[in-house]
């Protein structure tokens, strides 16, 4: 057993300056997360930021010089954290006897929390600046390829089916619609009930690709 004195004694191991750059870049990233979610874009400002990391302006400066830097690095950052997202949310689905209901109650999860909100700052924004539109553009690829890796694990050699990629499209539209217009609707249970009255739909659909494919590989 090791005493507290020996403990006391040994050494800590310091952080090299590329873990301490890196470590100050990730806080200051998850701080323009934070900042999307209660401002929004336009009230997103470097000196938030800084404040929220709990950094110097000096220190946020080093890594990003203005807010255009950060926010681009940002895009990146929050398509990774919506990836991993993903995963985790696919870690929490059970087998399940109907298969389309299980896909379209993952999307619902998928979409939830707060780098949903921040990731929809910024294709708002992304409206009337098309140099951010192309960064968005660029990053969107890699969330949807995890979306539809994880299906693709929920119905194996199923998700590359064309007609159920048009279901499952269609489905993600229809529930990004409804969570937008969800933001400035006075009773949060809406939303769901929405979606919930919209699967009554998509899982006819989607249980119609899912039986095509089957037959198509039988």
């Amino acid at each position: 057993m090791v005493s507290t004195r020996d403990r006391a004694d040994t050494p800590v191991a310091r952080r090299t300056q590329a873990q301490r750059s890196a470590a100050m870049r990730q806080r200051l990233l998850d701080a323009t997360v934070e900042c999307l979610v209660t401002y929004g874009y336009a009230g997103t400002t470097t000196h938030r930021v800084a404040e929220l990391a709990g950094v110097t302006r000096g220190a946020q400066i080093h890594h990003f010089r203005a807010k255009e830097d950060l926010v681009i690095a940002a895009i990146e950052h929050l398509a990774e954290q919506r990836a991993r997202a993903v995963v985790r949310e696919l870690s929490r689905l059970h087998e399940s006897p109907d298969p389309a209901a299980t896909v379209l109650e993952f999307l619902w999860e998928a979409h939830q929390g707060p780098f949903f909100v921040a990731t929809l700052e910024l294709w708002i924004a992304g409206r009337t600046d098309p140099v951010l539109a192309g960064h968005v553009q660029r990053v969107e690829p890699v969330v949807n390829g995890a979306m539809f890796a994880a299906i693709d694990s929920l119905l194996p050699d199923r998700s590359d089916d064309k007609e159920l990629r048009y279901v499952l499209y269609t489905a993600m539209d229809a529930l990004r619609g409804i969570l937008v217009a969800g933001f400035v609707d006075d009773d949060p249970g809406r939303a769901r009930r929405r979606w919930n009255r919209a699967c009554s739909k998509l899982n006819e659909d989607l249980r119609k690709a899912l039986a095509q494919e089957g037959m198509a590989s039988a």
